[in-house]
């Protein structure tokens, strides 16, 4: 497993690659990789790293598991492939932008446009057997996406972190809310988003009028 990442988080992390557990676990993504059909693909594990470095950093938005049907998961969290059709829960985030700032809804699921603004779009696991959902969970990977956040809330401020659903804001634990702005919602997948949970949290106005706030450029969303 190559760890592409964008040369600015190699000096962050790399204390990291070299602990007993990221080294466990990259025997284990390995011998998964050549012995079953995973995703993402190799090369794009680490997408959300390579596509936005660490001094563009504005934003942070964090999942939980890679999709796990074929040709979806590009290592961006929501994110899926150009041409493929778009999941439920990226269709709530895109009919939410829609409404939050009437930005027509896109053909493509592709987020990439947002990782190229400075939007960490970080999949607490980063990889996952085919149509096995949390197959890859507890075996490391949230152990170092941990400490990606942490390694933020410690080395930046005024970072906009978006947490939705449960296991998104669990993560607020490890972040510092005086240096920074968290919001949350409920979960855009339809079960939350049908309950009143998602629907009119205005996150994407919200963030640009906190970005502007700190003289920072806003996301085109």
């Amino acid at each position: 497993m190559n760890v592409n990442i964008h040369d600015s988080w190699k000096a962050k992390l790399t204390p990291e690659f070299e602990k007993p557990y990221f080294k466990d676990l990259v025997k284990f993504i390995k011998k998964e990789y050549e012995t079953t059909q995973c995703f993402p693909p190799g090369s794009q594990i680490f997408s959300a790293f390579d596509l936005c470095s660490f001094e563009d950093l504005k934003v942070v938005i964090i999942g939980q598991d890679p999709y796990h049907g074929l040709g979806q998961a590009n290592g961006l969290c929501f994110s899926v492939a150009d041409g493929i059709p778009h999941p439920p829960s990226l269709i709530n985030i895109f009919k939410e932008i829609e409404n939050d700032i009437s930005r027509p809804y896109p053909k493509s699921g592709n987020l990439e446009y947002l990782a190229k603004q400075g939007i960490l779009l970080l999949n607490a696991t980063l990889t996952v057997r085919a149509h096995q959902a949390g197959s890859h969970q507890k075996k490391g990977w949230e152990q170092f996406t941990d400490k990606v956040i942490e390694v933020i809330s410690n080395e930046k401020k005024d970072i906009v972190f978006l947490l939705w659903g449960g296991f998104a804001k669990n993560k607020a634990k490890l972040i510092d809310s005086k240096k920074h702005v968290i919001l949350t919602s409920g979960h855009p997948s339809p079960l939350s988003a049908n309950r009143g949970y998602w629907f009119g949290n205005k996150h994407f106005s919200k963030t640009n009028e906190l970005l502007k706030s700190k003289n920072k450029k806003e996301i085109v969303w």
